[in-house]
């Protein structure tokens, strides 16, 4: 397992990083910082998402970046719609295959290993598709976006959801942790809609969510001081876990998004009625 403390230059190739960040999520930190959804407004902006692209009882959605399962499990609860989750993280998908099982959920949702820029799926395979707050952890995030097209039937709907930055960030937001988190590479709205209008989409809808994650960095931040005190008493075992590093980036985010530097976006987009041709440049 690779330390998240490392920075950038520690990395060789974007296995390393995507590994590195399939740990991190893994991991007891994550989960006390972040809990069971790890996206800004958890399970009511994977409503609203669903919602927007109007899931319908029946339809196979695929979640990319589905971490331990939680958003598949409700959507195939609250929309009745069939769930293939796919994640980097080997011990993610095993508890998430869990989960769906302690459920009763397994004839609906399933879990699998794999790569969002390599997705291990046949072309025009899934009625829907979400992707939330994991873009920005993409390293090649053409790739991703056009393997998105490729695996939506013509007609199909994408529901994604990301940090979005506005100008230029602070060096402290330039770690591997930051990067983890969906900080360090967070792209203009613009850089967003170039990606996916590249990759064939027509974009439908952009809403903004940025108290969602004031909200989210502040509880995080809350946590931070909790676990410290948790584990100078003893109570809770952190190994590796860096709490300089996190008090910097959480404490540099908090004041980037009170400056309208840090935003969250929600984005809809289409796949045209025929997605066989190859994927067009929209914008001009």
């Amino acid at each position: 397992m690779l330390d998240p403390k490392l920075q950038f230059n520690n990395l060789e190739t974007s296995a390393d990083l995507k590994s590195c960040c399939a740990a991190v999520y893994e991991s007891d930190w994550a989960r006390l910082l972040l809990g069971d959804s790890f996206h800004p407004g958890g399970l009511a902006l994977t409503q609203q998402l669903g919602n927007l692209i109007d899931l319908q009882p029946g339809q196979r959605v695929l979640d990319v970046a589905s971490g331990s399962g939680t958003s598949a499990l409700f959507l195939a609860e609250h929309f009745g719609v069939d769930v293939v989750g796919i994640d980097y993280g080997r011990s993610a998908v095993a508890a998430a295959n869990t989960a769906a099982n302690d459920a009763s959920l397994a004839d609906q949702v399933r879990f699998e290993v794999g790569d969002a820029e390599q997705l291990p799926f046949t072309d025009n395979s899934f009625d829907a598709l979400l992707c939330e707050c994991a873009f920005c952890t993409f390293p090649a995030k053409t790739a991703a976006a056009t393997e998105f097209f490729r695996v939506l039937k013509p007609r199909g709907m994408l529901g994604f959801s990301d940090l979005t930055r506005n100008g230029r960030l602070p060096t402290e937001l330039d770690s591997l942790l930051a990067w983890i988190t969906c900080i360090a590479d967070a792209q203009p709205v613009e850089t967003y809609l170039e990606l996916l209008q590249s990759a064939g989409f027509a974009v439908n809808q952009i809403e903004n969510h940025d108290q969602a994650l004031f909200h989210t960095v502040a509880a995080v931040r809350g946590k931070l001081l909790g676990a410290e005190l948790l584990l100078k008493l003893k109570k809770i075992d952190l190994p590796g876990a860096d709490f300089q590093q996190a008090r910097t980036v959480v404490r540099n985010a908090f004041e980037a998004i009170q400056q309208g530097k840090l935003g969250y976006i929600l984005i809809t987009a289409s796949s045209p009625s025929d997605n066989n041709s190859f994927p067009q440049l929209l914008l001009s």
